[in-house]
């Protein structure tokens, strides 16, 4: 159900101007103008995720888990006094779900007019309330990484998403705009709801360069390796939703706030609910080339949150790394987009051998990433991304060796009008590990789809200089 709401909410995106794009046109004067940005306020996202919390504990309560959600002093007095530990609820409760409900902390704050860094303590402070009187269970460090940080990683493309979909409208954002933006961020949509016009100023974008891409789909499972007797769907129908923002290149669009730039790709899928979230941002950094004709990028310190699950194994990650997004122009519709990025943060992974979820392990991650995107022209365009991760020992008081996955990603669309593609897509997903009790272990997958593809530009995200 989430999914699916957040695919119909995202694809509204595609309906908006892509300023910046080598297609757009120069704004005019009868533009809409933009609203005045919300002023800041302290005190109303302090309740909100006081609030969150209690309605989230009565309803695990209610219908999860009675015992786990029975605080008390006692509980709440044993919390405090007690060491964090390292919890193994299932890998999409805390994988997910967490960095999510983090997310909510973020868009709370980052709706009421406050900036990232702001929104990240206000983030941090709500996972550790939750981890102290939210549950009985001991308070859980990976929990608080995941929540308190990941939470801002995910929250905050979220966040930006919903107002690029509320801003530059000329009588104000309609239902069905307010309800989209809401769908995206539920905490945005909640504090413009709940507080009327204090909240329904507009977030200052400064007009970014970005492309957005829906894909929908079927993917078949073409090579398997499984190392014991998992279920498996070999063919799955699939939704995808991807989005550029702040592409380097465009004229006058500085680099001065976390997450100017940032990618977010989610997929969905029918064989896995949540088969990737990927979202990367550029937290602190520079410009570089602004005077070139050919090259222009950024570069400095990326955070990064990611979640795969091909179905027989998963693996996500918290993590920091440096990097850089440069695109080079080749002609006036002609471009080579890159990324290079190389990290670490805490992750966990594990196969997936039962519906408990709970056979996976943590531990300190590094990581790598390397994209590309080929533009030879106005109807063809080629992706391809490599993912690496290695879940160590290190960090972590389980005993569960390590493991390394890999993740290749390449595809290739054909535009046949318009904003109208056509696109195959390859996946492919290995998981390469050493565990005390099972030895080596090497599982893979291989999938390949036919997607139909709508575009949010008609040059596949070439940004002209």
């Amino acid at each position: 159900m989430i999914s699916r709401s957040l695919i119909l909410g995202w694809a509204i995106l595609l309906a908006l101007p892509q300023t910046g794009l080598a297609q757009q046109t120069p704004s005019d004067a009868s533009a809409p103008a933009s609203a005045p940005p919300v002023r800041k306020n302290y005190i109303v996202p302090f309740f909100d995720i006081v609030a969150f919390d209690f309605l989230l504990n009565r309803y695990g309560h209610s219908f999860v888990d009675r015992s786990t959600y029975d605080v008390d002093m006692a509980s709440i007095r044993r919390n405090l006094s007690s060491p964090w530990v390292l919890d193994n609820d299932p890998f999409s409760i805390n994988q997910f779900m967490h960095p999510y409900q983090g997310s909510m902390y973020h868009g709370f704050a980052r709706s009421a007019g406050l900036n990232y860094w702001e929104s990240l303590a206000y983030t941090f402070a709500g996972s550790t309330l939750w981890e102290i009187v939210g549950e009985t269970t001991l308070p859980s460090r990976n929990d608080q990484i995941t929540t308190g940080i990941g939470g801002t990683f995910l929250g905050e493309p979220l966040f930006r998403l919903a107002s690029l979909v509320l801003e530059k409208t000329k009588n104000g954002p309609g239902f069905w705009r307010e309800l989209s933006a809401a769908v995206i961020s539920p905490a945005t949509g909640f504090n413009r709801l709940a507080y009327g016009n204090r909240f329904r100023g507009e977030f200052p974008s400064r007009d970014p360069a970005f492309f957005t891409r829906v894909q929908l789909g079927m993917m078949g499972t073409v090579s398997v390796r499984k190392s014991f007797a998992q279920s498996l769907a070999r063919n799955e129908e699939v939704a995808d939703f991807f989005v550029d923002y702040g592409m380097p290149g465009k004229r006058d669009y500085a680099y001065h706030r976390p997450f100017d730039y940032f990618n977010f790709q989610f997929t969905t899928s029918t064989g896995s609910r949540f088969e990737n979230i990927f979202s990367r941002g550029l937290l602190a950094g520079k410009a570089y080339g602004e005077g070139a004709d050919r090259s222009r990028g950024v570069w400095g310190l990326y955070g990064t949150y990611d979640y795969v699950a091909p179905q027989i194994f998963r693996v996500s990650s918290t993590a920091l790394g440096l990097g850089t997004t440069v695109q080079r122009r080749i002609a006036q519709s002609r471009a080579l987009q890159t990324t290079l990025l190389a990290g670490v943060g805490w992750g966990a992974g594990g196969t997936i051998r039962d519906v408990e979820e709970r056979d996976y392990h943590y531990g300190l991650t590094p990581q790598m990433l390397a994209a590309v995107r080929v533009i030879p022209g106005d109807t063809t365009a080629f992706d391809l991304t490599f993912r690496d991760y290695y879940v160590s020992r290190i960090g972590s008081k389980q005993l569960r060796g390590s493991e390394n996955i890999a993740r290749a990603d390449a595809l290739f669309s054909v535009r046949l009008k318009n904003r109208h593609a056509a696109s195959v897509r390859y996946v492919w997903s290995r998981r390469a590990a050493s565990e005390p009790d099972l030895g080596n272990i090497i599982q893979s997958r291989g999938t390949v789809g036919l997607f139909y593809t709508y575009l949010g530009g008609t040059h596949f995200g070439a940004v002209e200089f």
